[in-house]
């Protein structure tokens, strides 16, 4: 339920700032989304604590905890390349604009879709809420999330359109996906690796930031991996050392 919550959330604040976005002067809609982007750097930057969470830092060493997320990051960065995620993204957010409308501006509808998919799915609130989610401790933190969503999603739609809409598509199968493996691996999931996890995502969230201010755009996508080997590499440093 959490994460179909949250699928309703996007979708409904997409559709409420896309109402108002004809309204709004295009100043003022630049102005929103720069708020927008200043707000995901210091989210970003609050998750780096995760650095010196102390389970974390017990499994892999003090010094061992930024050297996993560099790792991770140069692993996922790697394999995102290969992989080409942030091009097959576009070119889904491309494809999804076709089928739809086909009409407005497409390069809006397809910055609104990639930047709001990897703001919506890369935060720790995604992965604690849908983990909580289905070990059937409530959706407090999806709920939570869906709220901040929602308005997130009337800001961003307000300046970029439908796009950000469809960012709902990838959010439900990222929550639905974790909610799924928390049914029959959530025991597995130590206080270490969520600390990863959070704290990878957090540098991840430094790039979409950057990506919204339109400083530099951060290949974010391509760094996807980075989430699943962040994990990984915990529980390898953990065991050797």
């Amino acid at each position: 339920m959490g994460t179909l919550i949250n699928v309703l959330a996007i979708v409904i604040g997409a559709a409420v700032g896309v109402l108002l976005g004809n309204r709004l002067p295009e100043k003022m809609a630049r102005t929103l989304t720069d708020a927008m982007g200043l707000v995901v750097l210091v989210i970003g930057a609050l998750n780096l604590t995760a650095l010196q969470d102390e389970s974390f830092s017990a499994s892999v060493g003090s010094a061992g905890t930024l050297l996993v997320v560099l790792g991770a990051l140069l692993l996922g960065g790697v394999t995102g390349s290969l992989l080409k995620l942030e091009e097959r993204l576009e070119q889904f957010g491309t494809w999804l604009q076709q089928k739809t409308s086909g009409k407005g501006d497409k390069q809006k509808f397809i910055e609104g879709f990639v930047n709001a998919s990897l703001l919506f799915t890369i935060g720790p609130m995604a992965v604690l809420g849908s983990l909580q989610d289905g070990l059937g401790q409530g959706v407090d933190i999806l709920a939570l999330k869906s709220t901040l969503d929602g308005f997130t999603s009337v800001a961003f739609a307000a300046t970029l359109g439908w796009g950000v809409a469809f960012s709902a598509i990838p959010v439900g199968l990222w929550q639905g996906l974790l909610t799924v493996l928390a049914l029959y691996a959530g025991s597995l999931m130590s206080s270490a690796i969520v600390a990863s996890i959070t704290a990878t995502g957090g540098i991840l969230l430094l790039g979409t930031g950057l990506r919204l201010l339109q400083l530099r755009m951060v290949s974010v996508a391509d760094l996807l991996p980075a989430l699943i080997f962040a994990p990984l590499l915990t529980l390898l440093v953990s065991s050797l050392s």
